[in-house]
Formats: C-alpha cells, structure tokens, sequence
C-alpha cells in the first residue's frame, strides 16, 4: 500500500495518537498497525487467487482489511456493497484470477509498500445495471499523490479528518489513505448522516472536512440553522462535481474561518485541476471554472480533429500526469478514458481561458443527444439556475425515452427553504431557458423535494430519471 511505510512511522513515533474513529468505535496508530498485520496472515491463508474482495459497509473491519490486503505486494477490489447480488458476482466472477494474490504470511514488521509500480487497486465506475468498467492504480501513482496533495490541500498530523462518505467511494477511500499518510485522525460514519457528521463537529474536534458539494450543502444550512460551532474547521475540501455558488456560500457562512478547496479530476485521472479560497476572499468569474491545472498536472483541451483548441474554444480535455491510473482490467471500451501517448482524457469537454483557468462544460458519458443535437446537461443547469436568481436551491437535468425526438430533455427544480422562497413556475423555467439555443431548452419541467443522490452523495440524474418515469412521488410535473 502507498502508505504502509508511513503507518509504521507513525505508529512508532505516537503509537496512541488516533488514527481512524468510525461512530463510538476507534484505533491508535499502534492498534492499526497490529490489527492489521494480524489480518494480513490470515488474508494470506484464505486466499485463492486475484486480489482480495472487499465489498463491506464502512466499519473499522473495512479499515484493517484494506490496509491488510495491500501489504508489500498484495491487491484489492473494493466493491460497492449497494450493488445488486447480480452485478456483485459478475464483477466477483471477472476478478478472479485478475492479478496478483494477498502474500504469504507476514510478520508485523512486514506490513510495508510494496514496488512503486505495481498494482495495487482495482476501483470502479460507477453504473447500476451494466458490469462497471474496473480500473487499476499503481502505488506510486497515489505515493506521488500523497505528497502534492498534502501540500496543496494544508494537511498536517495535528488535523483531524471528518470524510462523511463510504468508504467504497474514490473520494472518501483517497481522504483516509492520505490522512493515514500524514499521520493525522481519520473520521467517518457508518452512513451518510448529516446529523451525525454536524455531531462529529461539534463533539470530536473535527479540522476538516472531504466531501462531496450536495453532502457539504446539506451541512451547511443544518450546522447553520442549529448553532452547531464550526469554528474549530480550518479546511473544507468539496470534490465529486462542481462546488456551486450556493454552496459555498452556505458553507462559507457556517465555518467563516475555514479556507475553502475545490478540486476536478475523475477516479481514473485522480487531480486536474483546483482551487483555494481564503476566509474572506470571494470567488468570481464563470461558474464553469474548476481551477488551475494541479501541481505536476499539465492540461490541453484538443478539438476533434486532435488540434489545440484557442483559448475559449470548446474541446475535450486531455490531462499527462503522473497520477492517472494504469488503465482498465476490462470493458475498456474507448469511451470512458483513453490514452493518447502520454495524455489521457475521460472524455470531459471544457476550454483553457486566456488566463490559463480550466472550464468544465460537460462529459461525454453525460450527454444527452435530443432531435440529433448534442446537449450537455451541466450547461442547461448553470443557465436555469443562474436565469432563476436564487429561487431555486439546485437544477437537475436529465433525458427520458421519446420516441419522437428519441431523447426528451427535461428539468426539475429544488426550490429555497424557507418562509420567504418565492415559488418556482414554469414559466419563470421558460424564462431562464431563453439565453439556450432551441435545443438545450427543455420540454418538460418539474419539482422535486429532494435531490436525486446516489449512496455517495452524488447527483443521479439516471435516477431522477427513474423517478419521473415511474411516478415517484417525490416528483411533481409543473404546468
């Protein structure tokens, strides 16, 4: 494991000093350490060819186990355990015998790093029906990793970590490995709870804050409206999609001492582009800005002829770093990341400006194709929700079957709280949507009253997609 090394230092240096709390239950360095190198004997004797599974929910077993199954030259899989049974052992099935087993037995003093270049983690796309596309990480990938963004991010040994997300998720799984790296306290729930979280807060001393920007929104306006006392955090850091204006400002009012973060990458690319924000600075310019490209990160953007785009032209963004992934076990297909020489691209589209800022407008696998026009549905959402004015909390868009058009672009609004929140009509939508060309304009609106969220706080708009075709009643059509 690219941090095998450090936890031993760590462990020798202050052996009692937390390393991971999870609820009531925690480990020391020390424990840590132990715990895991008992673990990684029997890993060894259960073994029986291709990495180790790990498909729990968190918990401190998930902990010790990841930490167990890595030593020296060993690999995980680490599956998502709210897959359905069917895709579980699909996966499970492709797995076996797909790299190197959990080593023999080791002593303690043995739970180490591995080679710099080999493999040591199978993570994976994320999607509900199809097999997900699984892609491995060289260690050294995530030690060159570690020591950039420990940096960039101010983390030190004194801090402690609240990453309120599962660990089955890239973000939340690269948080506690860092942490564990930089000798600092790693906190997490055994579920998303936003409670729970504004509680660790309150009560454990938390520093910092991973996650992503909806979980981060939700604490905001909670932690503000109930005096939960956000003095204490020092850091916020917001990953997994664009940090909204909304967004921060709301996390901007709850921890006014905090200095904000907000990164772009992809699980495959790992950093490409960030940003940093002071208690008290602002942020201005476009809302599709993500940020200077990362440290050791260089980024151009290439029109479809393979050519350097202008400054302000649209292309697809192509990213030559040391910290992108190895590539794809399977169902590499071409369409989810590809590797040209050097530089690798997720099919993201966005432009470099004048000034060198990276601007995301919307990825490949999103797109929406409606009456043969190509729409990016992050773009319709920065228009309708900047057209609204603060009516609305966040504008989701997503495309049902239609056998007319093949693809029917439709949006759905999550309105203000609050007394005084105007209500949102169709056509104050209707209105927002005239700044779009014809077709990025949609042809059906809706409310909702919440946001459609995957297990790791992300938006879905598959599932708000399910919702409405299926009469969820948390989906009401506005005429």
């Amino acid at each position: 494991m690219p941090f095998l090394d450090r936890l031993q230092h760590w462990a020798a240096l202050r052996p009692d000093a937390n390393a991971v709390t999870i609820g009531a239950e925690r480990l020391s360095y020390a424990e840590l350490v132990d715990r895991a190198s008992v673990r990684a004997r029997e890993l060894a004797g259960e073994s029986s060819g291709g990495p180790t599974v790990l498909c729990r929910p968190n918990g401190l077993a998930f902990i010790v186990d990841f930490v167990a199954a890595v030593a020296r030259t060993g690999t995980v899989a680490v599956l998502d355990p709210g897959w359905p049974a069917l895709q579980r052992s699909a996966v499970e099935r492709m797995l076996q015998g797909a790299g190197p087993s959990t080593p023999p037995a080791a002593a303690p003093a043995d739970l180490r790093d591995g080679p710099s270049d080999s493999i040591f983690l199978y993570g994976f796309t994320s999607g509900t029906t199809a097999l997900p596309k699984a892609f491995t990480r060289s260690r050294d990938s995530w030690q060159r990793a570690f020591a950039t963004s420990a940096a960039w991010f101010e983390l030190g040994a004194d801090d402690r970590v609240l990453a309120p997300g599962p660990l089955s998720a890239s973000l939340t799984l690269y948080a506690l490995a860092e942490t564990l790296s930089a000798g600092a306290a790693f906190h997490t729930l055994e579920r998303v709870d936003v409670g729970d979280a504004l509680d660790a807060v309150a009560h454990a001393g938390v520093t910092r804050i991973v996650a992503v920007p909806t979980v981060l929104r939700l604490l905001g306006e909670r932690g503000l409206t109930s005096g939960v006392d956000a003095h204490a955090l020092t850091g916020i850091v917001s990953a997994g999609a664009r940090l909204d204006g909304a967004t921060l400002a709301s996390v901007r009012n709850w921890a006014p001492g905090a200095t904000v973060f907000d990164y772009y990458g992809a699980a495959e690319l790992s950093f490409v582009s960030a940003r940093r924000l002071r208690p008290g600075e602002h942020r201005t310019g476009s809302p599709t800005a993500v940020g200077r490209p990362f440290p050791g990160v260089e980024v151009r953007v290439l029109d479809d002829a393979g050519r350097a785009s202008a400054p302000g032209t649209t292309g697809t963004i192509f990213v030559r770093s040391r910290l992108v992934s190895a590539g794809y076990a399977w169902g590499d297909d071409g369409s989810a990341f590809a590797r040209t020489g050097e530089w690798c691209t997720v099919g993201d589209r966005g432009h470099l400006d004048v000034a060198g800022e990276l601007h995301v407008e919307g990825r490949l696998a999103d797109m929406i194709v409606t009456s043969g026009s190509n729409v990016y549905p992050q773009e319709v959402e920065v228009t309708l929700l900047s057209g609204l004015g603060g009516a609305a909390a966040q504008v989701v868009v997503t495309g049902l079957a239609d056998a007319r058009r093949g693809t029917l672009l439709v949006a759905a609004v999550v309105e203000e709280s609050g007394p005084d929140a105007p209500a949102v009509t169709r056509a104050d939508l209707r209105t927002a949507a005239a700044d779009l060309a014809a077709p990025k304009r949609p042809r059906g609106y809706y409310r909702i009253t919440e946001l459609p969220l995957t297990g790791a706080g992300k938006l879905s708009r598959r599932l708000l997609a399910a919702w409405i075709t299926e009469g969820d009643p948390r989906v009401h059509r506005l005429d």
